[in-house]
């Protein structure tokens, strides 16, 4: 995890970035990557992810938000905040529940300052792609560290709960404009390399865009890659 960024101040950056852009967007739009889901199965995601969160970071079960249909931008907007505000006033080193194993020194409140700036974050992707932008107004440094909770929390927590099998062979990881690098799987030497920029590396582990779209360079086996991209290590 990158200790210099300061997660709670760039989740409420994302978030009121993909507030700003929720009353504009149609919301039968298709969003890419993401199965059948439309605009405003995107946005009810999302807030409701946020006030799961909350719940989580206070250890308590959260109150169920019935089905809707909801007024997407008021909806998103006080789910937003309730997430905020929850996290501003707890310690960020209490304890929570997080998506880490029970007895992990790591589930604290300030996991979930991380876990939401990228699950905000790589949806901000996905409501800027169904109107077919990008999000290019983020540092690589906030990227690199997207990247950095695939392979440190996300992929492993997938093999812990045998939703993945781990990597047969490991893949190195080279973001060529954060200066950083990674290991994702397996023992012993790296089978491929691959290099991209910081965002396009990010989409890619979480299955937004292919390595070819995002232009990614595989020194090395690229089977191997894609094996690894095809193991569920995301949600």
């Amino acid at each position: 995890m990158d200790d210099a960024l300061d997660h709670l101040a760039l989740l409420s950056r994302l978030q009121d970035a993909f507030l700003a852009e929720v009353p504009d967007a149609d919301p039968r739009a298709p969003v890419p990557a993401c199965g059948g889901w439309q605009v405003h199965d995107l946005v009810e995601h999302l807030a409701s992810v946020h006030h799961w969160a909350a719940a989580q970071a206070r250890r308590r079960r959260e109150t169920p938000l019935g089905r809707g249909p909801f007024d997407l931008a008021p909806f998103y907007a006080e789910h937003a905040a309730e997430l905020r505000t929850t996290l501003a006033a707890l310690d960020p080193d209490a304890p929570a529940w997080t998506l880490l194993a029970p007895d992990d020194p790591a589930s604290t409140v300030g996991f979930w300052h991380r876990r939401q700036t990228h699950e905000t974050l790589v949806h901000l992707h996905d409501l800027r792609a169904s109107g077919g932008s990008t999000v290019d107004d983020v540092d690589p440094a906030v990227w690199a560290d997207t990247v950095d909770e695939v392979v440190t929390v996300m992929a492993p927590r997938q093999v812990r709960l045998r939703h993945a099998e781990p990597p047969a062979r490991p893949v190195a990881l080279r973001a060529s404009d954060a200066g950083r690098s990674w290991v994702l799987g397996g023992d012993g030497e790296p089978a491929a390399t691959a290099s991209a920029p910081a965002r396009e590396l990010a989409l890619v582990l979480w299955g937004r865009l292919s390595p070819d779209t995002a232009g990614v360079g595989v020194d090395g086996d690229a089977g191997v890659l894609a094996a690894v991209l095809s193991g569920h290590i995301t949600p």
